[in-house]
């Protein structure tokens, strides 16, 4: 089995050991880094895996999963860069982190080690995630697969080049708050209208779970199932109509271009 050191034990990292425990992944083949003891203590106690130094779990890893905040990320790899990462074992750096390019971890690293970015979103956490990868300068075929088959155990997984992830940032890593953003308004204007929030809260988020799935199980366009319920003359045709005249569509163009433009400047940092 892959043997999978994650560094990192906050939400994302925890999600990813959570996914990779129950999709059937031996939890001897599992470790993890996290400085925090308190935390420490509660991710072993969770999921019964060995909790550890960075250089520790780094050793003897197939696969290191970066999983700190942005600004710890130095600090990460800088203990990882103590253990022996020329030995006999190829191992292979996986990015989890926002806004911290390939090219960061490259010149850290020994000569043509291979490094994935990835940019998750939260709904990993409940197993419906969306991993979007970002193959390094020295990533085979067979790495970007293996990553694959890591990652898909919290959801998706679509492969872009890392000229793209801006974009991608501002698509679906940013792109769970739209959707809350969205749920909250339609369940704060329900509550104006005259219905219980508990009301409001149960018709909003399960119309959001069902149009979602007809979006994956259908086969057919969002513009498509759109119309489909959009009789001529009726209710949803005022409603959209209405949409429209606020802008809706420019709204949202305005709030990815917003988003991509600064995830660049995250990652606009010196190498």
């Amino acid at each position: 089995m892959t043997r999978i050191a994650v560094i990192g034990g906050g939400r994302i990292g925890e999600a990813l050991i959570s996914g990779l425990l129950q999709a059937g992944h031996a939890v001897r083949d599992l470790v993890v880094a996290e400085s925090y003891s308190a935390r420490a203590e509660e991710l072993a106690a969770a999921y019964s895996v060995r909790v550890t130094t960075t250089a520790d779990a780094a050793e003897g890893a197939d696969v290191i999963v970066i999983a700190v905040k942005p600004d710890d990320v130095e600090d990460a790899l800088t203990e990882v860069s103590t253990v022996d990462l020329d030995g006999e074992r190829e191992q292979l750096l996986v990015s989890l982190v926002t806004g911290v390019a390939t090219s960061f971890y490259e010149v850290r690293l020994p000569a043509g080690f291979p490094v994935v970015r990835v940019m998750p979103n939260t709904p990993m956490l409940v197993g419906e995630g969306v991993s979007v990868l970002a193959p390094g300068r020295h990533v085979k075929k067979g790495h970007l697969e293996l990553v694959r088959g890591v990652l898909s155990s919290v959801g998706k997984v679509v492969v872009v080049p890392e000229s793209q992830i801006d974009t991608v940032t501002a698509v679906s890593g940013s792109g769970p708050a739209y959707f809350f953003l969205v749920a909250e308004a339609m369940i704060d204007a329900g509550v104006g209208f005259g219905l219980t929030r508990a009301t409001a809260s149960e018709l909003v988020i399960q119309t959001m779970v069902g149009a979602a799935a007809m979006l994956d199980q259908s086969g057919e366009s969002a513009t498509e199932l759109r119309a489909a319920v959009t009789s001529p003359g009726g209710t949803t045709a005022a409603a959209v109509r209405q949409l429209e005249r606020n802008g809706l569509r420019t709204a949202f163009f305005d709030a990815i271009e917003s988003a991509k433009l600064r995830s660049a400047e995250l990652g606009a940092t010196p190498e």
